[in-house]
């Protein structure tokens, strides 16, 4: 009876194994929903939206985008994280849910590294600190130093309590001696025209938000946290040259699926999102913005995989410098 039990698993498992296979390779059939865990109008919504068209094509079926914002992203990531894993749901998202809540927040509905299989990365936005015009120095070392001279330290702002930015600071604070004091905004809008007003001295943000400031000479970029510096910005160093050791600090933006989605289902929608980074406008189009898109043969799971693992280590780093908790 055993051996006859063991032969029938078995035979039903040699029949399942053709029936995904099949699956998969008529994938997709349908059109594909890409969930932007945030409302209409940001970074993760305006890449969605650039990126359909290409994917769609790649794919040979539409790519619908859908916004399911709440609780800073994690209701969409959430939502993708309990579809079916059949490839028809997918997640674009930039740090924050997969890298920073795990670390900053006692619970989270879903595990982004069980929960959650990576497709690729779309591109990754390096930090960078900006100064506003009227501020004296011109280094980062004279802002380390400016900050050590002042009572109570350096207001720094940054687009909230928790956000890639705020853990920079803290990375910055314990790699140069800085006295850094945070000073939490409702969204990096509000920031950026305090900065712009001298309200606050300085602020941390992403490259692409400070990019026309800069040019305008509204306020100044002094040092950019990726490994070599930015042909946007040839003049400004890197944080590494300015001798303040610390990981690469950027948003990190890509593709994931739902857990057990089956590897050859991964691997047309990783196609599909390398062609789409390939393309020559939606290239033209972020790179203008600071972003950093890897050659296609990095667009891989394995690669976001890693780079998720290794935010999550850095992070989880900066909130205990900075005693960063989430609710």
């Amino acid at each position: 009876m055993v051996t006859r039990r063991a032969a029938l698993l078995g035979a039903a498992a040699a029949l399942a194994v053709p029936a995904v296979s099949a699956q998969a390779q008529g994938f997709p059939d349908r059109p594909v929903r890409m969930v932007v865990a945030y409302p209409p109008g940001g970074n993760v919504d305006f890449t969605a939206r650039l990126i359909q068209p290409a994917m769609s094509q790649a794919l040979g079926q539409q790519v619908v985008v859908d916004n399911r914002a709440g609780a800073g992203g994690i209701v969409g990531t959430d939502s993708v994280a309990r579809s079916r894993p059949d490839g028809y749901t997918i997640l674009i998202t930039g740090t924050a849910p997969v890298s920073i809540f795990p670390v900053a927040m006692e619970r989270l509905p879903y595990d982004p590294l069980k929960d959650l299989a990576p497709i690729g990365i779309a591109y990754r936005v390096p930090v960078v600190a900006m100064v506003s015009k009227d501020l004296p120095v011109r280094s980062l070392r004279e802002l380390v130093e400016l900050s050590k001279r002042t009572r109570g330290g350096l207001s720094v702002g940054t687009s909230g309590i928790g956000s890639g930015a705020h853990l920079a600071i803290e990375l910055f604070n314990a790699a140069s001696g800085a006295q850094l004091v945070h000073v939490p905004y409702r969204g990096t809008g509000p920031a950026l025209n305090d900065l712009i007003a001298g309200t606050v001295p300085v602020v941390f943000d992403q490259l692409s938000s400070a990019l026309q400031l800069h040019a305008d000479g509204r306020a100044r970029i002094l040092g950019i946290a990726s490994a070599q510096r930015s042909r946007l910005v040839p003049e400004v160093e890197t944080f590494r040259e300015a001798g303040i050791v610390e990981p690469e600090i950027t948003t990190t933006l890509g593709l994931l699926a739902p857990a057990g989605t089956p590897p050859e289902v991964i691997e047309k929608l990783r196609s599909a999102l390398a062609a789409a980074m390939s393309d020559a406008t939606v290239k033209a189009r972020l790179v203008e913005l600071g972003a950093e898109i890897p050659a296609a043969q990095d667009i891989t799971p394995a690669r976001y995989a890693a780079v998720i693992r290794e935010e999550i280590e850095i992070n989880r780093r900066a909130a205990q410098l900075g005693n960063v908790k989430l609710e």
